[in-house]
């Protein structure tokens, strides 16, 4: 399998993800609403910063998404690694009692470092790859 993704730019990404444009996949909907269904309380973590918050629940409600707990993007001023910030997120969320029992993500930095969560599932992203 090939690929034509290229290395992450900010500056292009920043200005895709303020069109609100981005599409759902399909699989990963469906799976979305079933896990809606039985109860599972799903949590967007998202490199995304916290001035895109508006723009991506405004572009997730235009797909179709909603019903999630909660939409966590990146404070003003991080400036650790996404593995960093991702896991660093998630051990919050189970310090609070949360139970992580699926972790998907398009990017490797989506899913390493603890807590993974009872599974992990790695999605292609033909668009772009965090180095």
């Amino acid at each position: 399998w090939t690929t034509s993704a290229t290395p992450f730019n900010a500056t292009s990404f920043d200005a895709y993800v303020l069109e609100g444009s981005a599409p759902s996949l399909p699989e990963t909907k469906r799976l979305y609403n079933k896990l809606l269904s039985v109860g599972v309380k799903p949590v967007f973590l998202t490199g995304r910063t916290e001035d895109k918050r508006a723009i991506t629940v405004t572009n997730l409600r235009r797909q179709g998404i909603s019903g999630w707990m909660n939409l966590l993007l990146k404070q003003p001023g991080f400036k650790g690694s996404a593995v960093t910030y991702k896991s660093g997120e998630r051990q919050k969320l189970q310090d609070a009692g949360y139970i992580i029992i699926g972790n998907i993500g398009d990017q490797w930095s989506d899913i390493l470092g603890a807590p993974e969560g009872a599974r992990t599932f790695k999605l292609p992203d033909p668009m772009y790859y965090i180095g």
